[in-house]
């Protein structure tokens, strides 16, 4: 004759089975492999110093190796196995298209190693969405590529760098970022390449993606994602830069009251394969501009119609007809985007209905 068991038990049974179970997944989560996450170093704010403790603007930027940026962030070592690489020492106003074809190749490269399991490159902020939405149109793996600045240096009271870099790497270390395309971590938020800019010349919060949102958040050492591009990128992309040493010429014409032809032309001039004209509203072209730009189209140059103005779709046949004139409009890219965009497009193709494609592709 079997007894029951009294409910005590089976309480108590029950008890030591869930303490063993979260014992178990503890002791298994604290055993799992750290991912193995690659800094490439390239200069910047967050490399820089200043004469004293409050100096937040007037300091020099890429003065602080690779080595002593990840010294001076142990936590890192928390959430990533961490190793550095120094691959420029710049203020990224200089950074130029063979800097960004080195800095392509060697991810490329990492990343096609299965040791490496992401990267996070730290960037001075001035181009840093530049070099983003380069190498997210160019980066051949799903594996999370962050970039990262400050708007601080690293000897300021309040210096943003040490923060953004750690949630930089806990993003490039996450599953959560896998198959995202290149991102930004700055502020403690996640943003996309293609639509993140830099809006502010000094603050911490400089980086927003104004009209179609940023990703997500970084918060308590994991990141939140809410949102996500529709536009194809990294593996999905078709341009391929492996075997270049030069990307074309594009150049950018800025928009204004009063407008003439002299830089156009100056540019044309110098050999531009493509112009980005960055005009008003909704990239209208001035009448004075107007000829010279229809003669550079029918130079082999393309054109390729931008706004100003920062946010908005430029409207096909809109303030140009674009049909007419065999122009392509930038879509939503503002005009450094579209510039390098275009870079990449010329690489493939000069058929500007294919080009078109392309700025409404990515």
């Amino acid at each position: 004759m079997t007894h029951p068991i009294p409910a005590r038990f089976l309480k108590a049974m029950f008890a030591c089975a869930m303490l063993l179970s979260a014992y178990a997944g503890a002791a298994e989560k604290a055993a799992a492999p750290l991912a193995h996450v690659t800094i490439l170093a390239t200069g910047g704010t967050i490399a820089g110093s200043g004469a004293t403790s409050t100096t937040t603007v007037g300091y020099t930027a890429a003065t602080v190796g690779v080595d002593r940026l990840i010294q001076a962030v142990p936590e890192l070592a928390k959430v990533a196995q961490v190793k550095g690489e120094q691959v420029f020492q710049i203020a990224s106003e200089n950074m130029s298209n063979e800097h960004w074809l080195v800095l392509a190749k060697r991810v490329n490269t990492l990343l096609a190693q299965p040791d490496v399991d992401g990267i996070v490159i730290t960037h001075g902020t001035d181009t840093l969405e530049e070099t983003a939405y380069f190498l997210d149109l160019v980066v051949k793996s799903k594996k999370p590529v962050v970039l990262v600045g400050a708007m601080r240096p690293g000897t300021a009271l309040s210096a943003d760098g040490p923060i953004n870099l750690y949630n930089a790497v806990l993003l490039a270390a996450s599953q959560e970022a896998v198959g995202k395309g290149v991102l930004v971590a700055m502020n403690d938020q996640i943003h996309g390449a293609r639509d993140v800019t830099k809006t502010n010349t000094s603050t911490p919060d400089s980086f927003k993606t104004t009209e179609l949102g940023m990703l997500g958040y970084i918060q308590g050492n994991k990141p939140y994602f809410y949102h996500a591009s529709t536009r194809k990128h990294t593996v999905d992309t078709e341009f391929d830069i492996s075997k270049l040493d030069a990307l074309p010429q594009v150049d950018i014409v800025y928009g204004y009251a009063n407008v003439g032809p002299v830089a156009l032309n100056a540019l044309v001039a110098a050999g531009a394969k493509g112009i980005i004209h960055a005009g008003v509203g909704d990239g209208s072209l001035a009448t004075k501009v107007v000829p010279s730009l229809t003669a550079a189209r029918k130079q082999g140059v393309l054109i390729v119609r931008a706004a100003r103005v920062g946010q908005g779709i430029v409207a096909r046949n809109g303030e140009a007809n674009d049909d007419e004139l065999d122009f392509v409009v930038a879509d939503t890219l503002n005009a450094q985007k579209a510039r390098i965009l275009l870079m990449l497009a010329l690489t493939k193709t000069s058929d500007s209905k294919e080009i078109q494609r392309m700025f409404y592709t990515y």
